[in-house]
């Protein structure tokens, strides 16, 4: 879909569209508590966790990072999970570039609120000035919200001294699971846990660790070019979001 260049919104469709995007941005945002918390339960400091959420800022891939490196792998193995995770979001980028019709340096400023939940709230507008208020009012509100939340996570985790002490070495894998969890609507997606989980089962007594996640990882991505090849008009998850995307980034 290419949105109609109407340059003009109604003040009140506009108000709506930023009350709509702000309500996503705080759903969303406070999960970044979580994240927080966890990073530092997986070893690292506050100031890297917060940097993860300011350069990064896209979960998946942040929480993807931690839990190899909580896992004992490197952080170069976590950080190739993180990006194979966040190539979704390449798909999004072409998806939405001719639909908000930025150009030079504003779209390189667009491509790092390029989430799920700006592209859901941009990808349903009729109009260019539509999902352009849909998309900088989702993808601000939960980049401020997000990365205000991971601190607090990140300072409240400190403060609690060795997370084995409270059995919070094992947040990272119900983490990944809360965000699996709510996914798994439809066959394709069940079909890409069973494989990911039997290979990373397989893995584990022979690999070192991050590699099966890594493994795991890949065989979303594949699963992901082929269902884009089959459909290039879809977007991955935008049904899961209120307006379209997923609570997931």
């Amino acid at each position: 879909m290419t949105a109609s260049p109407d340059p003009v919104l109604p003040p009140g469709e506009r108000s709506a569209i930023v009350r709509d995007g702000v309500a996503v941005g705080i759903a969303t945002g406070a999960y970044g508590i979580s994240f927080g918390a966890i990073s530092v339960a997986a070893g690292l400091d506050v100031w890297q966790t917060c940097a993860l959420s300011l350069l990064v800022f896209t979960g998946a891939s942040q929480f993807a990072l931690v839990g190899v490196v909580a896992a004992g792998g490197s952080p170069l193995s976590g950080a190739v999970t993180g990006l194979l995770l966040g190539t979704r979001n390449t798909l999004y980028g072409i998806r939405l570039a001719p639909l908000l019709g930025w150009r030079g340096w504003r779209r390189g400023a667009a491509a790092h609120l390029l989430i799920d939940e700006s592209t859901a709230m941009a990808v349903t507008r009729e109009t260019t000035a539509a999902a352009r208020v849909g998309f900088l009012a989702t993808g601000l509100a939960v980049f401020v919200l997000w990365n205000l939340a991971t601190l607090g996570g990140a300072l409240a985790g400190e403060a609690l001294g060795d997370p084995r002490t409270y059995g919070l070495d094992a947040a990272v894998g119900g983490a990944f699971l809360a965000l699996l969890w709510p996914r798994l609507k439809d066959r394709r997606n069940q079909l890409t846990a069973v494989l990911a989980a039997a290979l990373v089962l397989t893995l584990v007594p022979v690999a070192p660790a991050g590699v099966p996640v890594l493994a795991a990882a890949v065989v979303a991505l594949v699963v992901g070019v082929v269902s884009h090849a089959t459909d290039p008009t879809e977007v991955p998850g935008r049904d899961d979001l209120p307006g379209g995307g997923e609570h997931q980034r």
